[in-house]
């Protein structure tokens, strides 16, 4: 049932226990709202657990709290008052959380590919990030914006704006982060903690540029991560594809990134084409200009797959 912020709020207050969860492979987006809601939520006394069935990268452990985050074990049992899923347009993405939380589940997201699968949903697509939605919800809440809440939405937001680059960065968006500023937020710090990266990761950035490949006539470019190219299974490779969308001519980019044999994890990134119809079409989901599914088939097959289905986007 499609619900109003307000009544997202009244659904918090009225319950005691709350499980937060997001969605597998994890950005800051998704960690930055659930990290920000679990501390207000927390300060109300409300009884909070977050479970995230994914590691959370290295990239984000400057966030305060990240530690908290569990991940589900099969046999675990939760029963809390409320389920409530962050950043994530539908049940499959938050792995065996669904399995194990047996509760009312509340949806709170931006993506314009939300399958509107939950009991309750609060859905604005309009937004640059879960982590703007969170910040309305406190402050209908009358929550305390403290500087550590701050710093988390801070980074849900820009990460999700490139930054404030990208097209769906609004005027709410640049005044969302004005407030998170003064509530406590360091941008320099934040900038820097995410622009850090180990030199092994850096060797392995020249590795994966020379996988890229160019497709119909250029305008859609490839590329791809097998498993024995990284130093670590869980190694960032955030931002990779990025290099491949700034190619001249390319207008939509995608990271193949090969987690065993039968496992692919895809990004999507464009410049104009609505990458979130071909995350969907494979049971992903996203942005228009930014999107990711998991395709359950060797690479090959799944570039074979997902490479027409791009090709039909661009006009």
């Amino acid at each position: 049932m499609e619900i109003s912020l307000p009544q997202a709020a009244e659904m918090l207050h009225s319950a005691n226990t709350i499980v937060l969860t997001a969605h597998v492979h994890p950005d800051g987006d998704s960690l930055g709202s659930m990290l920000a809601l679990y501390a207000a939520l927390q300060a109300d006394g409300k009884k909070v657990c977050m479970l995230l069935d994914d590691v959370v990268p290295a990239m984000y452990h400057f966030l305060p709290n990240w530690k908290k985050i569990s991940k589900p074990v099969d046999n675990d049992r939760f029963t809390p008052d409320l389920l409530v899923v962050l950043d994530a347009s539908d049940i499959e993405r938050i792995g065996k959380v669904q399995n194990i939380v047996k509760a009312p589940i509340l949806n709170m997201d931006h993506h314009i590919s939300n399958t509107k699968f939950a009991d309750y949903y609060y859905i604005d697509s309009k937004v640059a990030a879960t982590g703007e939605i969170i910040l309305a919800l406190l402050k209908l809440m009358k929550s305390n914006v403290t500087a550590d809440i701050g710093t988390c939405l801070y980074t849900a937001i820009a990460t999700d704006c490139g930054f404030f680059r990208y097209a769906n960065t609004s005027a709410a968006t640049l005044r969302d982060a004005a407030d998170l500023v003064e509530a406590g937020a360091q941008p320099q710090c934040i900038s820097e903690a995410l622009e850090q990266r180990s030199i092994a990761n850096l060797i392995t950035l020249t590795k994966v540029l020379q996988t890229i490949e160019t497709h119909h006539e250029g305008k859609i470019a490839t590329m791809t991560i097998l498993p024995d190219l990284l130093s670590d299974p869980d190694e960032n490779t955030e931002g990779f594809i990025n290099y491949a969308r700034s190619i001249e001519g390319v207008e939509i980019a995608i990271l193949f990134r090969a987690i065993d044999e039968r496992t692919v994890r895809i990004s999507f990134r464009s410049h104009r084409a609505d990458v979130s119809q071909v995350a969907l079409k494979f049971g992903g989901g996203g942005h228009i200009r930014a999107a990711g599914c998991t395709v359950h088939d060797t690479l090959e097959n799944a570039m074979a797959q997902v490479l027409p289905v791009a090709v039909a986007q661009i006009r």
